[in-house]
């Protein structure tokens, strides 16, 4: 008899399944009208698995509601919509007073960051560029320690390893003498941290919060949109933006990936102001009862640092525009002699490999650099298919060989570069939640151009005959990795 119900199980459960995966479909194609390329890999997953198809695309394929996802009143008071109105207006008329004729060049990327981002441009910055984990990371503990107010921490990734617990300690000390210290990381990002490992911080009177957190182990309806960032602000003063997470890797301590090569950037000046404000509104959508209300200490008056100017552009699911995608191809597409590229991951949409393929047939001089090891095996191979692509329309890819390379950084000209948080792959355009700076600055883009030339001595060119003869086995994981891209 239990056999027989077994049976009869197994006969209703198929066209139960089945009935569940039409359903889906139904989703993907008229209410959430994802893009053609992820609606068929959505289709395909959920024919080809229905038993587990349902259950991957209720954790990876649903789209966010973004309605409220972050807000803060806040906003009002520090007067940064009465300065990105008038921005706007004075941009329009041709009015907007700028430090340099070179940062007016620009004026149409600084339009469309101010109208579809809130993105204040800030001329007064002073900005230091790290390319090695050891010296970030001396400069941030040695920053935490000189802290007096308040100590703002955000991070994919927040281990409690080596250079996590020298982090923890500095951030103890500044919460004795009275600093209010506050931690932000990402559940997926920092898997096996929890909050009760902050313990001794929050006993002193320490916040900590998660983002996005699962509902109950291993559960968890947005585990696909993740926070991305890193960012950190010290009394209002001094910001952190860029690749680096915490962890002992970071320091090229990992015998997997050996040296770590990434960029970030410490800011001194107005731009602070747009780095604290991306923080606290990060913050109040994870907190339940912690929200930071606006007060003075957050938002000082700061004397002028410097003559750089950037703005802070930020992305992801709740925003109306691919902001930091819109961005690169706003650079590509400007660039007259040179546009070079860093990044971990190459797997772009069709409009920013275009973009980039014009631009190399165009005679620009485009050059590419990406790790020579995978951390993620579908990313890699996927990755390799499309340098290789456009290696055979005249761009230049280099294979970092000394390490892994994670930095996210554009240049494009010696004129202006991005640096942040975003890689180039649909999940940093659409599903996590990035933020990078955009750098108006002669000076930093010929800093940052002198950076991966020295990369290059580091890295060997693939060349056309190289990828030409490749195997058949790397074919083959291209043409899989490939068609999953949509969704990896």
């Amino acid at each position: 008899m239990n056999f027989l119900s077994a049976i009869i199980d197994k006969y209703y459960l198929v066209p139960i399944v089945l009935f569940i995966n039409v359903i889906f479909a139904i989703t993907v194609i008229f209410l959430e009208r994802k893009k053609p390329s992820s609606s068929w890999a959505w289709l395909l997953v959920l024919f080809f698995l229905p038993f587990v198809g349902f259950l991957l695309y209720l954790l990876l394929g649903r789209q966010l509601r973004k309605k409220h996802l972050f807000r803060w009143d806040g906003k009002k008071d520090i007067g940064i919509d009465r300065l990105i109105n008038y921005q706007i207006e004075a941009i329009k008329n041709d009015q907007l007073e700028y430090r340099t004729d070179h940062v007016k060049e620009y004026n149409h990327l600084i339009y469309m960051n101010l109208t579809t981002n809130n993105s204040v441009l800030t001329q007064d910055n002073s900005v230091h560029i790290f390319d090695d984990g050891a010296d970030k990371f001396e400069a941030l503990i040695k920053d935490i320690l000189t802290a007096k107010n308040h100590i703002h921490i955000q991070y994919y990734i927040f281990k409690l390893d080596n250079l996590g617990q020298r982090i923890y300690n500095a951030l103890l000390k500044k919460a004795k003498q009275g600093v209010k210290v506050r931690i932000l990381y990402d559940e997926m990002g920092s898997r096996g941290v929890r909050k009760r490992h902050f313990k001794e911080l929050l006993d002193l009177g320490g916040q900590v919060e998660v983002f996005f957190p699962s509902i109950l182990p291993l559960i968890n309806p947005r585990l696909n949109f993740r926070n991305h960032r890193k960012i950190v602000v010290i009394d209002g003063r001094i910001g952190y933006i860029g690749g680096f997470n915490v962890g002992d890797e970071y320091l090229g301590l990992s015998d997997r990936f050996g040296y770590w090569r990434d960029t970030h950037l410490r800011l001194e000046g107005s731009s602070v102001h747009p780095l604290q404000t991306r923080f606290i509104l990060d913050w109040n959508q994870a907190s339940a009862k912690n929200d930071i209300q606006y007060a003075e200490r957050y938002f000082p008056i700061i004397p002028q640092k410097g003559t750089a100017a950037l703005q802070i552009i930020s992305s992801g699911p709740d925003t109306d525009w691919e902001v930091i995608k819109n961005n690169y191809l706003r650079l590509i597409t400007n660039a007259k002699r040179y546009v070079y590229i860093q990044t971990p991951y190459f797997i772009p949409d069709e409009s920013f490999f275009d973009a980039v393929r014009v631009a190399a047939l165009a005679g620009i001089d485009v050059r590419i650099m990406i790790p020579n090891k995978p951390d993620h095996m579908f990313v890699y191979w996927a990755t390799y298919s499309y340098v290789g692509q456009l290696v055979e329309a005249g761009a230049k890819v280099y294979h970092y060989e000394k390490g892994f390379i994670h930095a996210k950084m554009i240049v494009v000209d010696d004129e202006v570069a991005s640096v942040g948080t975003a890689n180039i792959d649909v999940r940093s355009f659409s599903l996590n939640f990035e933020v990078n700076a955009v750098l108006y600055d002669r000076i930093l883009a010929h800093q940052l151009a002198e950076i991966f030339e020295g990369d290059m001595l580091d890295s060997v060119e693939l060349t056309h005959e190289l990828y030409k003869n490749r195997s058949n086995i790397i074919k083959f994981k291209e043409s899989i990795s490939r068609l999953l891209t949509p969704i990896l």
